[in-house]
């Protein structure tokens, strides 16, 4: 099937080539006004200004969209979710409200081993049906592409059954979605005195099954003082790098305890939550290879210090935008928002937020040759927006939905 949309007022975020974007690049957000785009079987197959359509496009199609004056972007690229989970956490906001602290609450069998009951109860169907519904509601907000972790397991069987739930979402969603074994999350109680033990178990038990069946595209571990260690995160990481697992990895989220500099020994894809940066942190990750995946929401919700986005934009970091969308921390998968948040609470310009939250994004889950840019051969993943004054509309208005519809693979969801 061909489609043609015509009389964009702005096609944003249009490239010819794929770059992963640092420092002063990620300010550049190409478009052109008044614009075309040229749909082929679900793919990008031409664009460009109105002016060039009769060149570009001698043969119209049947099928043929006004956009009337609407913004088309690339959809958002949601690099870091744990969007699988059994049931929210409500009660624990309350505690927060009430002055407990994250490790306060984790201490007395909050947080991910609240999470971890709770989803060790429930069936596959019950957590797939249940992730569905999710899936279905960001795309709606704008979301192509997302990463979900498992995690909230913590045993053999309740980590399998969360990658096996993802990956049948993978096989039945429009979504492009990638797949993380996060086993290492934290310490189960049964496993609480005896951390190489259930590092044993990680290593033993979950990851032959897990290559045997397919169940991951990466590996991630939690590294925080009260968690996982920067040895142990290597010990790990070793061993799913064994069976072709890349790190994307937990750091920096409330300590920095060296998990940055073991993260890129790893050669880690991805590090990710960066609440908490030191000048040596940030010098080593602005000469890695290491995107840097901010998660300011989940800032927002803590109430803890936002990521130094402009620091590490200014020192020439590769970073991306996600959502952290899970129970406890961030319990919403609006990337729009995050993109409000990271303008107004970490001083990103719009053109930076949605280059973070597009083509870096995809960068971050190696999905930039499909995805993340308006460009020929990638797939037909579009936001249409509402009439809108500009793009910096986008953030500014940030308590309104100014998404119009979604096209995922040339079709509208």
């Amino acid at each position: 099937m061909t489609t043609l949309i015509t009389n964009i007022r702005q096609l944003v975020n249009t490239r010819e080539q794929n770059q992963l974007l640092r420092g002063k690049a990620l300010a550049n957000l190409p478009a052109i006004d008044d614009a075309f785009i040229l749909i082929e079987d679900g793919i990008i197959a031409e664009y460009g200004a109105m002016y060039e359509l009769e060149l570009k496009v001698p043969q119209l199609p049947k099928v043929i969209i006004d956009a009337d004056g609407q913004l088309v972007l690339p959809t958002w690229c949601d690099s870091h979710t744990h969007l699988v989970f059994a049931k929210t956490r409500e009660e624990e906001f309350i505690d927060k409200i009430k002055g407990m602290s994250y490790a306060e609450i984790a201490a007395k069998g909050g947080g991910i081993l609240n999470s971890a009951a709770k989803l060790n109860a429930a069936t596959e169907d019950e957590l797939f049906n249940s992730a569905w519904l999710r899936l279905e509601e960001i795309s709606k907000l704008g979301t192509g592409a997302v990463e979900i972790k498992s995690g909230y397991g913590l045993t053999v069987e309740g980590e399998l059954k969360m990658l096996r739930v993802i990956k049948k979402l993978k096989e039945k969603s429009s979504l492009s979605i990638k797949s993380t074994f996060l086993g290492a999350h934290t310490y189960p109680v049964a496993y609480k005195e005896d951390h190489q033990g259930y590092i044993n178990s990680i290593i033993n038990e979950m990851l032959p099954v897990i290559a045997k069946e397919k169940l991951a595209d990466y590996i991630d571990v939690f590294c925080e003082t009260g968690f996982f260690s920067p040895p142990e995160m290597e010990t790990i990481c070793q061993a799913g790098l064994s069976y072709g697992l890349k790190p994307r990895l937990h750091v920096n989220q409330l300590n920095s305890i060296g998990g940055i500099e073991s993260a890129i020994k790893l050669n880690a894809l991805s590090v990710d939550h960066l609440e908490t940066m030191t000048d040596g942190d940030v010098k080593l990750l602005s000469s890695s290879n290491t995107i840097g995946t901010l998660l300011p929401t989940a800032a927002f919700f803590l109430r803890m210090n936002y990521q130094p986005a402009r620091t590490l934009i200014d020192t020439n970091c590769a970073i991306a935008l996600a959502t952290d969308y899970n129970p406890g921390s961030s319990p919403l998968g609006n990337m729009n928002f995050v993109i409000a948040l990271s303008c107004i609470q970490m001083k990103m310009l719009p053109e930076e937020a949605i280059n973070a939250a597009t083509i870096n994004g995809a960068y971050a889950m190696e999905l930039e040759k499909e995805l993340g840019s308006i460009t020929v051969g990638k797939k037909a993943n579009l936001i249409f927006t509402k009439q809108i004054p500009s793009l910096a509309y986008l953030p500014y208005s940030f308590g309104t939905n100014l998404i119009d519809k979604v096209m995922l693979n040339g079709a509208f969801v």
